[in-house]
């Protein structure tokens, strides 16, 4: 899956040190299918040389704005590039854009790009004291509300070094999906739970939350409001950590209180028992009898509360567990098998009222077609639920 193909991305390189990270970044793109035309400002051919981003574009690299009025070309109001990214962008490039001042190619692209409302990504990358300074953030600020997408910096050794890579991507392609899931939040459940047996043993699965992350990002890419609920952290969205079935209950339960807007996403290997934990440490050599508790379900708990609930159903006989499961209330099951589980790829049945579709490949794939499943088949049924909501309270207070 290439979600950049046939975008022209017009990468502006400012003078900071990061600028060095930007072959690497033109590559990703690359790889994503986008194509990338970079410009530079004078100052950052100071730090890489436009030669390096020529090759690693195949494209010249813009360094001034000629009579052939380049900024007009790709970002006027016929422009040809889809999206400009400046990155990285330095606080005095950042205040200029802000202050509507045009003094190099990068601020001229910019102008123009803001005045036709050609999609902008900035991403900063300067000293920490800088960017805490009040005249930047409240241009960050200002910039944000002028639809501007800000990615922010990483907060290390003193410094706000530029955004992984990855999360730039990423951005890119949130900016260029059209959104058709802008307004709407999706929390899904991912990964294994970690059920103590006693001190330092833990009842838990294989599984890697390799399918939950790909969700997420495809959420987010796709322009959803995106809370995971896993054991990691991944860049972009919102993350709650957890370690028991029971902390994960606990978060979806108050995380779908009283939002039936919200595509509630079960994908997480969530613990069914817990053992009845030993006090302190088994020891070693000993054969102890473990007797395990049947828990709540979380998908239980999730169903109406959603708008729209999925759920993911693990097994040989998943695909008749997954009818018995549309019969309770939920939108849409990922049937798959077992070897499924601590892989990059994988092979899933998509059940709903409107049919089954196999898909196969790998997981970042998956999840690029369960979310379109979603915005295809299930989001009017979404759509539907605030008006009906309003009405409701209008009635009330007569």
């Amino acid at each position: 899956m290439k979600p950049l193909t046939g975008k022209l991305i017009l990468l502006a390189v400012t003078g900071s040190i990061a600028a060095v990270e930007t072959v690497k970044l033109v590559h990703a793109l690359r790889r994503r299918g986008a194509e990338v035309q970079a410009v530079m400002s004078d100052a950052a051919t100071r730090i890489i040389h436009p030669d390096a981003l020529t090759y690693a574009c195949g494209r010249e690299t813009l360094t001034r704005i000629s009579g052939m009025v380049e900024h007009v070309t790709y970002c006027g109001d016929d422009h040809s590039a889809s999206l400009l990214l400046i990155a990285p962008c330095t606080a005095n490039t950042l205040s200029k854009i802000a202050c509507g001042i045009d003094d190099t190619p990068v601020t001229t692209f910019a102008t123009t790009a803001l005045g036709s409302q050609l999609p902008v990504v900035i991403v900063p990358a300067m000293h920490h004291a800088m960017f805490r300074h009040i005249g930047v953030m409240e241009n960050v600020s200002r910039l944000s509300k002028w639809g501007i997408s800000i990615v922010n910096p990483r907060i290390e050794e003193g410094k706000a070094k530029i955004a992984d890579i990855p999360e730039i991507v990423l951005q890119c392609e949130r900016e260029l999906s059209g959104k058709p899931l802008a307004g709407k939040r999706v929390i899904i459940t991912s990964g294994r739970c970690e059920e103590p047996v006693d001190d330092v043993r833990v009842l838990t699965t294989r599984s890697s939350g390799k399918m939950g992350q790909e969700l997420a990002k495809e959420a987010f890419r796709q322009g959803a409001d995106v809370l995971i609920i896993h054991r990691h952290n991944l860049p972009g969205v919102k993350n709650i950590s957890i370690d028991t079935a029971e902390s994960m209950l606990h978060v979806v339960n108050h995380a779908l209180s009283d939002r039936k807007n919200d595509i509630y996403i079960s994908a997480a290997a969530i613990s069914d028992y817990a053992p009845v934990r030993y006090p302190g440490k088994i020891p070693s050599g000993e054969n102890p009898q473990i007797s395990l508790i049947p828990l709540p379900k979380v998908l239980d708990a999730a169903i109406g509360k959603a708008g729209i609930t999925v759920a993911f159903k693990l097994g040989e006989d998943s695909c008749n567990a997954a009818l018995d499961l549309l019969q309770k209330g939920v939108s849409l099951v990922a049937a798959n098998a077992p070897d499924n589980m601590g892989t990059e790829e994988g092979s899933y049945m998509f059940i709903d009222a409107t049919g089954s579709m196999r898909v196969s490949g790998l997981k970042e794939d998956i999840a690029y077609y369960l979310i379109k499943r979603i915005i295809d088949k299930h989001l009017p049924v979404i759509d539907v639920l605030k008006p009906l909501q309003e009405q409701d309270r209008a009635e009330i207070t007569r």
